[in-house]
């Protein structure tokens, strides 16, 4: 009697422990309105001294709202301004993984194949192409940004089948187009026979407690729009494998591990319409550049997210188990894919959640170039090399065969491709000029 005591009473004491304690999956209440359960940082032993520096950078990039769940709970929650956590604030192309992951329960309910031509649920001539070529273009295409239609038009957004011409042929090339994203949510209504705010309603949004709606953005667009706890629901599915408290919200295996792995091989760090970090590099939309290294060098390297406009951003990481939400303006005057702004906010997280898990280090990656204050300079040059840089049409605004400093002070804001060329091969680093 007095051992059974005294381990109870050892297990009591451990169980005290803000490091040894053991922290099952938590799944909040169906009902959204319904009490969320919370962890404190201190008690999990974190570096809460490093939170001022968090929340400061996440208030002057104009941050409306973050989520940080560890293990399903809410660990950290911030709002600015007037925006709270009942407010309601759109996805842009965040909302991109909703989609993709309606695409797989219609496959799962063989409402459609991913491997089906568009064709077979949009019609003939949804694009300019001639049929032959327009049949070849499959929903797979789509989901990965390979189609090969145009990306030299006016307006980006256009789903209309003039806006729709031959680049290349489908699986040749990776551009982030949105018109052929956009139509997939027609070969959802057309496949499923349902809108796509009630397919939505009944695939994730009914089993997961979700609340948010589809609504119309512009003559062509629809974008999610939720607070950031529907967000973060989303985000802490994704964490668990498609799973909700027991209940398999995506039974098709295959197509979820798919989703958030490498699609194709022109842009490594992208699945179904997923971005993923860790890869061996990554191209970026407006750019036929290829960039070497991590989508995002300061976020855990596990991390897979959907990744919108002016910074909306859901990212998960299974290694440390956490989910992180951020939704609002643009930080700076940059609004394409936010995979450097994602780095900053996941360094900062990380600071905080320092024993998450163990974290191993991998150490500093190397890099060719430096930027400090406007100036670009060459931390490991080697002779005979060309420097060539590019804006985001693809135009050469500079070039050098030696290693002098380069003045960006007078470049418009926005991102640049610098590209190292000698005999060894092409090294393109990514350059962003704020302001």
């Amino acid at each position: 009697m007095r051992i059974a005591t005294l381990i109870i009473s050892l297990l009591l004491i451990c169980g005290n422990s803000a490091h040894s304690q053991v922290i099952g999956q938590y799944f909040p209440p169906m009902n959204p309105q319904a009490q969320w359960d919370t962890l404190s940082a201190e008690k999990l032993g974190w570096c809460t001294e490093n939170l001022p520096a968090l929340y400061e950078q996440l208030e002057k990039s104009n941050t409306k709202g973050y989520i940080l769940l560890y293990k399903g709970r809410i660990v950290l929650e911030k709002y600015f301004g007037d925006f709270a956590k009942d407010s309601a604030w759109y996805w842009a192309s965040a909302g991109k993984t909703l989609t993709s992951f309606l695409i797989g329960k219609a496959q799962e309910e063989k409402k459609l194949s991913i491997e089906d031509p568009t064709s077979k649920y949009l019609g003939n001539g949804w694009t300019a192409i001639p049929k032959e070529q327009e049949d070849n273009i499959k929903i797979k295409h789509q989901l990965t940004m390979t189609t090969g239609i145009s990306d030299d038009v006016s307006d980006l957004d256009c789903t209309n089948d003039t806006c729709l011409q031959y680049k290349t042929d489908p699986g040749l090339r990776w551009s982030y187009h949105n018109a052929p994203y956009t139509l997939l949510e027609e070969v959802i209504t057309k496949s499923t026979g349902q809108t796509l705010n009630a397919y939505t309603q009944s695939t994730i949004k009914n089993r997961i407690g979700m609340s948010g709606l589809w609504v119309k953005a512009g003559p062509y667009n629809n974008v999610y729009v939720s607070t950031p706890r529907a967000m973060a629901r989303f985000g802490h599915l994704m964490l668990n494998d498609g799973i909700w408290n027991g209940d398999t919200i995506m039974k098709d295996r295959e197509y979820f591990r798919a989703m958030i792995t490498r699609s194709q091989v022109l842009n490594p760090s992208y699945g179904y319409l997923w971005w993923l970090n860790g890869q061996s590099g990554y191209m970026l939309p407006g750019f036929q550049f290829f960039f070497n290294g991590n989508l995002a060098k300061e976020a855990p390297e596990d991390v897979i997210s959907g990744l919108g406009k002016n910074g909306q951003i859901v990212s998960f990481s299974k290694q440390h188990e956490l989910v992180m939400v951020r939704m609002g303006q643009a930080p700076d005057s940059l609004g394409f894919v936010p995979n450097f702004f994602m780095a900053d906010i996941w360094k900062l997280t990380m600071d905080v959640a320092c024993r998450a898990t163990s974290v191993e280090d991998h150490g500093e990656m190397s890099s060719s170039i430096a930027v400090h204050d406007n100036m670009v300079r060459f931390t490991n040059p080697e002779p005979g090399e060309r420097i060539m840089v590019f804006d985001m049409t693809g135009k050469k605004v500079h070039e050098q065969i030696d290693h002098a400093p380069i003045d960006i002070s007078h470049y418009s804001t926005g991102v640049y491709a610098l590209v190292i060329s000698s005999k060894k091969g092409n090294i393109t680093e990514q350059i962003i000029k704020r302001q």
